[in-house]
């Protein structure tokens, strides 16, 4: 499961990972099975390069459809999340990615206390945690401002862990403090679904636009947009799966 004053969604370093992984496999899979390995190999890439989405995905019940947007009933669920300053990641918004990813397991041995490997979930959710004050916690700050303000940003990744896990206190405790495992309740978005690549100025106007026609169709908004990108890197623009998210009530 990346925003600007929402959230983006990204797999970089697992892309990156899996790369390295894939170079090496002649050397640790029997002759007899190089074969189908290699098969099996090509078509699970060659689905994401078009766009297939393989993993899990939330649960949720559509309640209203427009021509615009969803209105979306979401199942409570569990996440795994980390908050931090992109400066800590030399100004990658998507650097928490590598810390959460370490906690399920994707690239090697989970950072969890059992340890226990966990299925990766699609979308990844990042969102504004708000702004860096002082050195203090985060608090919540309206959307806009300067670029010395958006360089303060503070920023919140999320993956959803796979339904099996029904409580907070079922997920294998992470070894690193920054992971944070928190219980979502059952929640209500607008959604809208779009292609290409998810940039800063597709989501702005994204988000602008449902906005609007949320508030037209007499929905109050209760929160910060969320953005949600399923996609790895390689896929190609046109077959990506992004989602604009906006809590209402």
């Amino acid at each position: 499961m990346y925003l600007r004053r929402g959230i983006q969604i990204s797999y970089p370093l697992l892309y990156k990972g899996l790369k390295s992984t894939s170079t090496g496999h002649q050397n640790l899979i029997p002759t007899s099975f190089n074969s189908k390995l290699t098969l099996f190999h090509s078509q699970s890439i060659m689905g994401m390069v078009f766009g297939k989405i393989g993993v899990e995905t939330p649960k949720y019940e559509v309640i209203k459809t427009t021509e615009e947007y969803e209105i979306r009933k979401y199942a409570p669920s569990v996440a795994a999340e980390v908050t931090y300053d992109p400066s800590q990641f030399k100004g990658n918004k998507d650097g928490g990615f590598m810390v959460l990813a370490n906690y399920i397991g994707a690239l090697g041995n989970p950072q969890n206390t059992k340890p226990e490997k966990i299925a990766m979930t699609a979308p990844v959710i990042t969102k504004d945690a708000g702004e860096k004050i002082a050195m203090t916690a985060p608090v919540v700050t309206k959307s806009g401002g300067s670029e010395d303000e958006k360089k303060n940003k503070m920023v919140t990744m999320q993956f959803i862990l796979p339904a099996t896990y029904a409580k907070a206190e079922e997920a294998p405790k992470p070894t690193d403090e920054r992971v944070v495992i928190r219980e979502e309740g059952e929640r209500k978005y607008g959604v809208v679904k779009f292609g290409g690549v998810a940039s800063d100025e597709v989501v702005k106007e994204k988000v602008e636009k449902l906005r609007l026609s949320l508030e037209k169709d007499g929905f109050k908004v209760v929160g910060d947009f969320l953005l949600g990108r399923y996609n790895p890197p390689w896929t190609i623009p046109m077959f990506r799966t992004n989602e604009v998210m906006i809590p209402v009530e």
